[in-house]
């Protein structure tokens, strides 16, 4: 059998530690929900109608990814650079065109997350109408907690919060998701055939704003864990 050779070597597999396991979760993709805490799209300046409107993604490359406990560089070309805290849901089955109802069947498990953003440049992509790429798809600006195994399990309720050097900057529950995760799962898996390893960051709600370097934030999910990056200085 003949073997491939590669001109330099290959991208590793991008993983996380699964709680109470020593396999690691290989990942595929990741999907992040836009404007999906009422309080949150206010506070951007977009606020949501659901009854009009329906959910928006945008995706990340999976080299953005970083393990809870890392210090990350203040990245280049900002200077505005903002947390938001997420709940994170593992898909753990493949599925395609999936009836809300049958939506609970691809959850592997959950996971807090941080969506690190260039703000300034998000900002300024939105009001031209073009890619957010330069503000979201950011190196090592996604940031994961370990995985929680919950096969199948729906959360629709639990506190949130997250702090800036010990003191709260966003709080808020489960329950305060405009589109909850069968919708969201049954809404995404429209456009996409969704695979085992794929994330789907639900959304984050009010109060992001800007860190430094030198800052550390810790968050915490009901029932998922915690989480903790340190934001180290600029390159």
């Amino acid at each position: 059998m003949t073997s491939t050779t590669y001109l330099w070597n290959p991208p590793p597999v991008y993983a996380l530690p699964v709680r109470g396991r020593s396999e690691r979760l290989p990942i595929q993709r990741l999907f992040f929900v836009g404007r999906n805490y009422h309080a949150h799209a206010v506070e951007m300046g977009r606020p949501v109608d659901k009854s009009v409107e329906v959910p928006f993604y945008f995706t990340k490359a999976p080299s953005t990814l970083v393990e809870s406990g890392a210090t990350v560089a203040y990245p280049p070309g900002t200077q505005d650079y903002h947390h938001e805290m997420e709940l994170v849901v593992a898909i753990g089955a493949p599925g395609f065109r999936v009836p809300e109802a049958e939506a609970p069947r691809l959850i592997y498990g959950y996971a807090c997350g941080l969506d690190m953003t260039r703000r300034d440049l998000q900002l300024v992509a939105r009001e031209k109408g073009r890619p957010w790429d330069l503000g979201k798809d950011v190196e090592q600006s996604s940031v994961v907690s370990e995985i929680v195994p919950m096969q199948q399990a729906v959360l629709s309720q639990g506190e949130l919060a997250m702090s800036v050097n010990g003191k709260v900057r966003q709080k808020s529950d489960l329950s305060k998701l405009i589109w909850n995760i069968p919708e969201l799962i049954a809404d995404l898996s429209r456009f996409y055939h969704l695979l085992p390893g794929d994330l789907i960051f639900t959304g984050t709600p009010e109060g992001v704003g800007p860190v430094q370097p030198g800052d550390r934030i810790d968050g915490q999910i009901d029932g998922v864990g915690s989480i903790v990056l340190h934001v180290g200085p600029a390159e």
